[in-house]
């Protein structure tokens, strides 16, 4: 087991399979040592979070929607590393999209969901830049979707 899997298995986070993508893209894309991952949403087994924040989903459950986007990109990543989470060197940047109610305005404190399992799974290299923003809608009326880019060895 890698070392980052150790720290996700201690705080009881388990990695699904890597989402299929929904349309035209791929998952992920590598150029050098550069990781583009593509928007997660907050899906599980389930069928996840979804709703508009602040009207049909209060802040704790998106904040925890955020948690499962987090959780999706860490097997995004696995799956770009061939299986090996310890060739994530840092996490470079995550950019976080809300679907917010009109009145809703919390929402760097609801992409922090995501942003605290990347501290988790990789400690200071988990550390990142972010955008937070506030959307319209999202697919298939998600609450939220992160993407990620990573540098890996």
């Amino acid at each position: 087991m890698s070392q980052v899997e150790a720290r996700l298995a201690a705080a009881g986070i388990v990695l699904p399979q890597p989402n299929p993508p929904v349309a035209n893209y791929v998952p992920f894309v590598r150029a050098g040592s550069i990781v583009h991952i593509s928007g997660q949403v907050s899906v599980d087994a389930s069928g996840g979070v979804r709703g508009i924040v602040g009207e049909d989903v209060d802040a704790e459950t998106a904040k925890a929607a955020a948690r499962l986007c987090g959780i999706n990109l860490l097997a995004q990543m696995k799956a770009a590393c061939d299986g090996d989470l310890d060739r994530v060197v840092r996490v470079v940047k995550l950019g976080g999209f809300v679907q917010a109610g009109p009145k809703f305005f919390e929402i760097p404190q609801v992409v922090n969901g995501c942003s605290d399992v990347m501290v988790v799974a990789f400690g200071d290299a988990g550390k990142h830049a972010r955008s937070a923003v506030g959307v319209y809608r999202l697919p298939m009326n998600f609450a939220v979707e992160v993407d990620a880019v990573v540098e890996v060895a």
